[in-house]
């Protein structure tokens, strides 16, 4: 049987066999997809890891397909429904031995090209529990390519400073070894996989990934929206033939090596929350009891642009709606390379009304406005301004914020209190993540467990207060240490714990916002550290990067935009008083770049100095409902950590932004490819710098889209506006 599942912008394809596993066989953009493309597509669409069962006769790895309980799996029934914009189908599946029943909810909001899926496991009555070491949220063998030879993976690999750099392997070699597929035995066992672990969820990887056909350039990409521990993994699947004669898996007249069937070879792609093996997370499924895995949204494109821009169709489509998202104020932060956690009184007048002359909207005061020593790292959690470093109260300096015509923030991490904060010895023990009965300690703070009724009441007091009394309308939420695999208070794993307090954390952020709807929140962790969509789904937007050195940041602000979107991404722009035209325009481009997240010392500027940033700023403000309706694609390619052109273009309807960086040891001329504007005469206009404050790029049509022109021995960056001529 087929379970057909289409709109004009979205096809799914399931087989339904009485004898087998429901497998998703075929997704396509559009509203036709041919599943007998996909008859190598074997992959069940659950995979369901036991140590009561662990994986089936035609597998023995570490791998996250061909479990004993995802073979198992039978079609019981599938339902659609539509409420407010979104169509939902779930199927049902059952395994009549072990009473395990799984339910696949795959979510599409209207004209958008994208699927979220969940899944939600249980047991049936008068079954035994079982242990759940790992339930797959997506799992299927529909990848891009029948031929594993053409099959390349995509993963963005980040670090503190050094986000987002995004790189391509084959599946194959250097990935895995092909196989001789006649030989007895399992002769495939390997993968190409990617985690998470903890609670930052881009600590090591960004939380999405892609396989391409390097054939035909089509692209299946995902995104996980959790923002905690995940892994996903690209591996080939052999289709065992582990029944003879017709006898069912288990049963003693099929003991006895698997069969393989080299007809059916093909790569699967496995994505799930935390894992047993990875992440000491384990969960009791007793009669009565449910667990649902982490979402997932995965879609499919004839490019990694088109992909990834079906996935920011689905971001724009299901996020929380702001006021702010209509006005996309220009924020101004005193950290980066400007007080860097020392702020005054005295420091801060000035530094407000340079962010003012230039345009800033709001004013936010980063690390340090509650501690009255040198420093601020260990004193964090009781969130009551300094009178030392405020000697009229943070409340005056706030007000002069406000008579500036910007709304004032202050920074908070909320998850964290520090060993010489009141709150780590006033909260009770149940407050705090912990191992063994002892508190997880990191570098001189106690994690909060906001599962803890205690925490919200903290948290929801310091938050109101800041509000209400200080009038506070933006925050910066932080967060900078990791508490390890987890807690094992009140839990079943160690692992558990920790995805009930990530859970916990969201609902926390729900909260506030509900209770402060126009208040803005940026999420920030040790720069992008925890950039996922789950957090995104709710606030308002990402500093994407703590790097400090300018000529750095672009590679990182524009390899974000694979899964941020624009409108979310806050790219720090710091010019300074000690450098060049061409130095503050190239700070300038890449706050341009997203979200400009204004910094610098701006009050030690020259007013030329000064109007350079103020047209940055005005630049900012004339293109930013542009760029947040916009498909972002990249010309010269996904950069790398040293790409010497940096290159990223904004797609709109009637106009299209690029913005380049040069670095000063790349070739003067650049190709940039623009599939979307091939066969129309352009008009090119340099949107910034001013053509009269710097040297103007020349540009030259070509088939394939546009080549750039620099001068030469130069760092620079320019943002140009490409108008098709009808």
């Amino acid at each position: 049987m087929l379970i057909e599942w289409t709109d004009p912008s979205l096809s799914l394809v399931f087989v339904a066999d009485e004898d087998q596993p429901v497998r998703l066989v075929g997704l396509a953009a559009g509203s036709e997809s041919d599943p007998s493309a996909w008859s190598r597509a074997h992959q069940p669409v659950v995979e369901v890891l036991t140590p009561q069962y662990g994986n089936g006769s035609g597998s023995n790895s570490g791998r996250h397909s061909g479990t004993h309980l995802g073979e198992a799996l039978r079609y019981v029934r599938h339902d659609t429904s539509s409420t407010d914009g979104v169509d939902r189908l779930v199927i049902e599946q059952r395994d009549p031995a072990t009473g395990l029943t799984a339910l696949s909810t795959f979510e599409a909001h209207a004209s958008v090209a994208a699927v979220r899926t969940t899944t939600t496991v249980s047991v049936l009555p008068d079954h035994p529990p079982l242990t759940l070491w790992a339930v797959t949220s997506l799992t299927t063998g529909a990848v891009v390519s029948t031929d594993i030879n053409h099959v390349v993976v995509w993963r963005g690999s980040c670090s503190w400073s050094a986000e987002n750099r995004w790189s391509h392997q084959p599946l194959r070699s250097p990935g895995l070894a092909e196989r001789q597929p006649t030989a007895r035995g399992e002769t495939c066992r390997g993968c190409l996989s990617t985690a998470s672990t903890s609670s930052w969820s881009s600590g090591a990887f960004v939380p999405a990934g892609a396989v391409s056909n390097t054939a035909t350039g089509q692209t299946l990409a995902w995104q996980v929206e959790h923002n905690g521990s995940w892994l996903w993994e690209v591996g080939e699947r052999p289709a065992w033939r582990a029944r003879l004669d017709g006898l069912p898996v288990g049963s003693p007249e099929a003991a006895g090596p698997p069969q393989e069937d080299p007809s059916h070879d093909g790569a699967y792609v496995a994505v799930l929350g935390p894992t047993d093996q990875l992440h000491q997370w384990s969960y009791p499924l007793e009669s009565g009891s449910t667990f649902t895995t982490v979402a997932v949204t995965f879609s499919v494109g004839d490019s990694f642009d088109q992909a990834f821009a079906r996935l920011a169709d689905h971001r724009r489509a299901a996020r929380r709606r702001h006021r702010q998202d209509n006005t996309l104020p220009v924020i101004f932060n005193d950290y980066m390379d400007t007080l860097e956690g020392d702020p005054t009184e005295a420091k801060l007048l000035p530094l407000i009304d340079a962010a003012a002359a230039v345009g800033c909207e709001y004013f936010c005061i980063d690390a340090g406005w509650y501690d009255d020593t040198s420093g601020w790292w260990a004193s964090v959690g009781d969130w009551v301004p300094s009178t030392v470093r405020f000697p009229r109260g943070l409340g005056f300096v706030l007000d002069h914020i406000r008579a500036r015509g910007l709304v004032p923030g202050l920074w908070l991490e909320p998850e964290v209190v520090g060993v010489h904060s009141e709150a780590a010895s006033s909260l009770p023990n149940s407050a705090f993540l912990q191992r063994d009965g002892v508190r997880v300690r990191e570098r001189d703070r106690y994690l909060l467990d906001l599962r803890s009724p205690e925490v919200r009441t903290h948290l929801d007091a310091s938050v109101d207060r800041l509000v209400k009394e200080l009038g506070v309308g933006y925050f910066k939420l932080d967060y900078n240490v990791t508490p390890g695999p987890g807690t094992d208070y009140d839990t079943v794993s160690v692992g558990h714990g920790l995805l009930e307090h990530n859970r916990a954390l969201l609902t926390w952020l729900d909260g506030i916002l509900d209770r402060h709807p126009d208040l803005v929140l940026e999420n920030c962790g040790s720069g992008a550290l925890r950039s996922d969509f789950a957090m995104l789904s709710r606030l308002q937007l990402q500093s994407t990067s703590d790097q400090q050195d300018p000529l750095l940041y672009p590679a990182i602000a524009v390899g974000a935009l694979v899964h941020i979107l624009p409108e979310q991404a806050g790219n720090w722009s710091y010019p300074q008083s000690t450098m060049d035209d061409e130095h503050i325009a190239w700070c300038m481009c890449t706050g341009l770049a997203g979200r400009l997240y204004q910094a610098g010392l701006l009050d030690r500027m020259n007013e030329a100095q000064l109007a350079l940033v103020r047209a940055g700023v005005q630049a900012h403000k004339d293109t930013r409902h542009a760029l947040a309706r916009s498909s972002v694609s990249f010309p010269t390619g996904v950069p790398s950590w040293d790409s010497a052109w940096v290159t990223v273009a904004f797609s709109g309807e009637s106009e299209t932004y690029v913005i380049a960086w040069r670095q000063s040891d790349a070739p003067a001329t650049v190709a940039l490819a623009l599939p979307a504007l091939t066969d129309r005469e352009l008009a090119v206009e340099q949107v910034y710098p001013p053509v009269d404050t710097v040297a103007e790029w020349s540009t030259e049509r070509t088939p394939s889209g546009l080549t750039l022109t620099s001068g030469e021995g130069v760092a620079a960056a320019r943002m140009l506006r490409l108008t098709p001529q009808w």
